[in-house]
C-alpha cells in the first residue's frame, strides 16, 4: 500500500489556499484596524477573535453538512470551490472599503468573509481522509501540512516585497502611511482562487472516491448500537484524544501568543527578536513534517504523539530557566517546532480513524472545535494569571508545561485511533526514510 504523493499534494492545494488567507489576515487586518481605522488594541483583538468563535460552531456544522452532500462535484468540492470564490469576491470588496476608509463597510464585509471562510475549512481538511486509506493518513497529513505552509510562506513573501514597512522603537512592524494595500489583497485573492481551481480541474472527487476503498466502519464499531453511536470504549478514546488536543493547544498557543511580550518583559529585547525565534520553530516544523510522517508509519501514531508531547514539555521546562536572550533558545524552539509537527501530523488522523467513511467531516469538526476552543481560552487564562493575579510573564513557560504534561497523561489512556504498523509496513517506512 503506497501513498499517491501527486494526488495528495494536489488535495493539499485547498489547505494551501486557506493558510495563505489566514497568514495575510493575522498580519494585515489587525494593523488596519488599529492604524487605519483608529481602533484600540482591545477592540481590534475582540474583532480578531470573531473567527475563532465562529469556528467553534461553524466548523462542525459544515463538516456534518458536507458529509451528507451528494453532487456531481462530490461532497467536499462544492464547498471548497464556491466558498473560495465567495471569499475572493469579499476580499476584493474588503480591499476597496479599506481604500475608501469606510469602516462600517469594512467591518460588515470582514464579518461576512470570516463566515464564508468557516464554511469550507472543514470540508477542505476532510477531503484527504475521504480518499486516503487509513494506514496512510498520517503520512498524507504530513504532506497536506507541508503544502499548506507553502501558502503561508507565499503570503509572507508577498507582504514583505509589496508593502513598504519599517520598525518602530519597540520593534513593531509599521507600514508606510500613504501606501495602498489593494495590490496585496488582489495577489492573495488570486493565489487562493488559482490554487483551488488547480485542485478542482485535476482531481475528480467522485471518481477518486469510487476508486479508493475506505472501510465504512472501524473494527471497534462493528458492534455499534442501532442508533449508530460509538461503543463506550471508542467514545472514551475519542473524548480523551479531543481533551488532549485541547490541552496541548492550551500549552502551545499560550507561548506563541505571549512570546513577543515575554521577550520584551523578561529579556528586554524588541519584538523583532521574538519573531526570529518563532520563525525558527516554524521552519523546523516544516522541515520535520514529511520525515515524521514516515516515523509514525514505523512507530505508530500514538507513540509518535507521546514523544512529541514529551519533547515539547521538556523544551518549555528548559525555556523557563533561560532568563536572558541566548542563541540556545533557537535550538530549544527548533525542537518545539519538531515536537509540534509530531503532534499535528498524527492527532487529526487518530480522530478521524474513529469515524466511518460517512462522517469524516463531523469528526473533523470535533477536532477543530476543541483546538479552536483552546485558542480562545488560553490567551484569556494566561493573561489573567500574568496581569490580574500579578504573576508576570515568568509564569508563561511553567503554565505551558502544566498543560503539555496534562495532555501527555490523557493521551496515555487513548486506546483507539492508532494505525498499528505491521512488520511489512515498518520495513517499508524504514526503506522510505532511507530513500
Amino acid at each position: 500500500m503506497k501513498l499517491n504523493y501527486k494526488r495528495t499534494i494536489l488535495i493539499g492545494f485547498a489547505f494551501m489556499s486557506i493558510l495563505a488567507f489566514w497568514q495575510f489576515y493575522d498580519q494585515v487586518i489587525p494593523y488596519l484596524l488599529e492604524n487605519v481605522f483608529g481602533l484600540s488594541t482591545f477592540a481590534a483583538n475582540a474583532i480578531m477573535s470573531v473567527d475563532n468563535i465562529l469556528a467553534i460552531f461553524m466548523l462542525p456544522l459544515f463538516g456534518a453538512i458536507s458529509d451528507r452532500t451528494r453532487s456531481p462535484l462530490g461532497k467536499r468540492t462544492p464547498y471548497i470551490l464556491f466558498g473560495t470564490i465567495a471569499a475572493v469576491v469579499l476580499m476584493i470588496i474588503l480591499a476597496f472599503t479599506e481604500e475608501a476608509r469606510h469602516f462600517p463597510g469594512f467591518l460588515i464585509t470582514l464579518f461576512l468573509l470570516l463566515f464564508v471562510m468557516s464554511t469550507y475549512r472543514t470540508p477542505a481538511v476532510a477531503y484527504m481522509p475521504d480518499v486516503t486509506e487509513k494506514p496512510l493518513r498520517s503520512k498524507a497529513n504530513a504532506i497536506i501540512n507541508l503544502v499548506g505552509y507553502i501558502g503561508g510562506i507565499f503570503s509572507t513573501i508577498v507582504m514583505m516585497f509589496m508593502l513598504s514597512s519599517d520598525k518602530n522603537d519597540a520593534g513593531e512592524t509599521v507600514y508606510a502611511e500613504d501606501q495602498s494595500f489593494l495590490p496585496v489583497f488582489f495577489v492573495i485573492a488570486a493565489f487562493m482562487l488559482i490554487s483551488v481551481l488547480i485542485l478542482v480541474f485535476t482531481i475528480r472527487e467522485n471518481k477518486l472516491a469510487a476508486q479508493v476503498h475506505i472501510e465504512e466502519d472501524v473494527p471497534e464499531k462493528d458492534a455499534k448500537s442501532p442508533a449508530g453511536k460509538l461503543p463506550k470504549p471508542v467514545m472514551r478514546s475519542l473524548v480523551l484524544i479531543l481533551s488532549s488536543v485541547f490541552l496541548w493547544y492550551m500549552s502551545y498557543n499560550a507561548v506563541t501568543t505571549a512570546f513577543s511580550r515575554y521577550c520584551v518583559n523578561i529579556w528586554h529585547t524588541d519584538l523583532g527578536t521574538s519573531s526570529g525565534y518563532l520563525m525558527t520553530a516554524t521552519i523546523a516544523a516544516i522541515a520535520a513534517f514529511v520525515p515524521l510522517g514516515f516515523v509514525s508509519g514505523a512507530l505508530g501514531r500514538k507513540k509518535t504523539i507521546l514523544l512529541g508531547v514529551a519533547l515539547m514539555s521538556a523544551c518549555f521546562a528548559a525555556a523557563g530557566f533561560i532568563t536572558e536572550q541566548t542563541p540556545v533558545m533557537y535550538a530549544v524552539l527548533a525542537l518545539v517546532g519538531v515536537a509540534w509537527a509530531a503532534i499535528n501530523v498524527n492527532s487529526y488522523p487518530m480522530v478521524v480513524e474513529m469515524s466511518s467513511g460517512s462522517d469524516v467531516g463531523k469528526y473533523t469538526g470535533f477536532y477543530y472545535t476543541f483546538s479552536m476552543a483552546a485558542q480562545i481560552t488560553t490567551p484569556l487564562l494566561s493573561g489573567f494569571l500574568i496581569d490580574r493575579l500579578g504573576w508576570g510573564y515568568s509564569i508563561l513557560f511553567p503554565y505551558a508545561v502544566v498543560f503539555a504534561a496534562a495532555s501527555f497523561v490523557t493521551m496515555c489512556f487513548v486506546k483507539h485511533g492508532d494505525a498499528k504498523p505491521t512488520t511489512k509496513e515498518v520495513m517499508e517506512a524504514a526503506a522510505d526514510m532511507e530513500d
